[in-house]
């Protein structure tokens, strides 16, 4: 289905910041609000999916995606079988978000060896689409073997599948081949570069997690903004994406101090103009306005992140909603 004849959408990452079984209360404020999306983070805190589960059980009204299940840390018949059960649990409303991650997350964290990544996440995508349909799966997908995998119950309808896209090889692969692409850390303006490499606006969904900090002292939003830049933007990933994106020169002081050993040098080396780009802040009012130019610009899921900062999250919530 074409992007353009969907109606908007309004997405929030979740989990937020309180126990997983508390939840419940924020699942119902924010379908009251308006909001139709929730798409779970997975990187330090709980898993993807068991947000989401809840939500399926709780609120029946939501749209629901993980961006993203790491391809390196689950079996490819194991992202399979939950992604079908999650679909199962809500029809027609779970999105399957894929991607390669980081050397972090899988080495790291995981002791398992990061290789190949946009293999890896091309062979996952195409064994994940053919198990879904409930075909028998064989074959030499080059960064794995697998021989005779079948779903035992196939969803209906079967879940779209996302990949968290960050260069051209990336994006590209999204357009081809997958049902849209999540896009993170990228300004407004850069949108329609990355629209342009997954194959133009109105033929693939874009959703894109949004770092939201709404303070309306800009010097506590880009301290904020600065320290979560730094943790981010010196994973090599990031940092390609961001020389692609045309910032390399920006953030080349940061990256030299940072290389140092030099962590309080790193955060001052960064740019306003880098914080302004990649961090939404300001009052709810610029908030909205700012998430509306990403919406302008080719994203048709905007997924804010709220990180509250002098303000409560509840109130954040009710701010930066389509109610509002």
């Amino acid at each position: 289905m074409s992007a353009t004849a969907n109606p908007p959408r309004h997405g929030i990452t979740i989990p937020f910041d309180a126990p997983l079984h508390e939840h419940k209360r924020w699942y119902e404020l924010i379908v009251d609000l308006g909001y139709t999306d929730i798409w779970s983070a997975e990187v330090d805190g709980g898993d993807g999916f068991t947000p989401l589960a809840l939500a399926a059980a709780w609120t029946p009204t939501l749209n629901l995606g993980i961006a993203i299940a790491p391809v390196f840390t689950r079996g490819p018949a194991l992202i399979a079988q939950t992604a079908a059960a999650m679909a199962d649990a809500a029809p027609g409303r779970f999105a399957l978000g894929i991607g390669a991650s980081s050397e972090v997350i899988v080495s790291r964290w995981n002791g398992i060896e990061f290789v190949d990544p946009y293999r890896k996440v091309r062979d996952i995508l195409r064994f994940v689409k053919m198990a879904l349909t409930g075909e028998r799966v064989e074959g030499d997908f080059t960064t794995l073997e697998t021989r005779g995998f079948r779903l035992a119950r196939v969803p209906d309808p079967i879940p779209p599948i996302y990949l968290a896209a960050l260069r051209p090889g990336m994006l590209a692969l999204a357009g081809r081949e997958a049902d849209g692409a999540i896009l993170n850390w990228l300004g407004a303006d850069d949108v329609k570069k990355a629209v342009a490499e997954i194959g133009g606006e109105g033929h693939k969904e874009v959703v894109a997690r949004i770092f939201v900090v709404p303070n309306p002292d800009p010097n506590v939003a880009r301290a904020v903004g600065r320290r979560m830049i730094a943790a981010y933007m010196n994973v090599e990933a990031y940092a390609q994406f961001q020389r692609w994106l045309g910032r390399g020169p920006a953030l080349e002081g940061m990256w030299d101090k940072w290389g140092a050993g030099d962590r309080r040098g790193a955060l001052e080396a960064i740019p306003d103009e880098v914080v302004d780009d990649l961090i939404v802040h300001g009052s709810f009012e610029e908030c909205r306005a700012h998430v509306a130019r990403y919406v302008e610009n080719g994203v048709t899921v905007p997924a804010p992140m709220i990180v509250p900062v002098g303000v409560d999250l509840e109130d954040a919530i009710r701010g930066l909603s389509p109610s509002a």
